[in-house]
């Protein structure tokens, strides 16, 4: 795959949203419930594709509605659309998305993930984990709540690529940040931390706003 020692160039922006979205019962995916007027898979991308760099959507290959949400939308601004990344084996957690997701992306400096079922996130979120990143870049960078809780979105820097790449099950990135000197960022309220999972969820959710 090449040298990790890359100095240059942008991180890539990798939307995890290969999930099965199994606790939200027959009949319900998490990632097509409206918010902001739109499915919240669209509504990630387009957040994502507001940092004006290059965008992976991570998909499961039996969701074929999620793909259908993110074309029938034309996810793209300034002339950019997002690339779709569908994951052959996502069943078998969430480390398969990191997998796919660190092979599409190993010529970047780093890699920004941003969980797709985070609804609270905003633009000025990310653009404020982006800028820490830009001022550290061979450190991880981290959103956190306002309280110091740690969450989305993770910014791995090259140096970690390899121990992505080995990720099994569904762990995700965290045991690749065990040790390492990770800068967290506080974000507004509840926003870095906020997934959900359940209809329950949601409901609770809906009712705060």
């Amino acid at each position: 795959m090449g040298s990790v020692n890359k100095m240059n160039g942008e991180p890539v922006v990798l939307v995890l949203a290969a999930g099965a979205s199994s606790r939200m019962g027959p009949g319900r995916d998490k990632l097509l419930e409206p918010v902001s007027g739109v499915p919240l898979i669209v509504h990630v991308a387009r957040l994502a594709l507001e940092t004006g760099l290059r965008v992976i959507v991570t998909l499961p290959p039996d969701r074929p509605a999620r793909l259908a949400a993110l074309q029938g939308a034309m996810v793209a601004q300034d002339g950019a659309a997002v690339e779709t990344l569908i994951v052959s084996d996502a069943a078998s957690g969430m480390a398969a998305s990191f997998r796919a997701g660190v092979r599409a992306a190993w010529d970047a400096p780093a890699l920004m993930t941003v969980l797709g079922d985070m609804p609270d996130l905003d633009a000025t979120d990310i653009a404020a984990v982006l800028s820490a990143w830009r001022e550290s870049p061979h450190r991880p960078v981290r959103g956190a709540s306002a309280e110091g809780i740690p969450g989305q979105p993770v910014i791995f820097p090259a140096s970690l690529f390899p121990a992505l790449a080995e990720l099994t099950g569904d762990a995700g990135g965290r045991s690749v940040l065990a040790g390492q000197d990770t800068r967290l960022i506080p974000l507004p309220g509840q926003h870095a931390i906020t997934d959900l999972d359940t209809p329950e969820d949601w409901a609770v959710w809906r009712a705060r706003r």
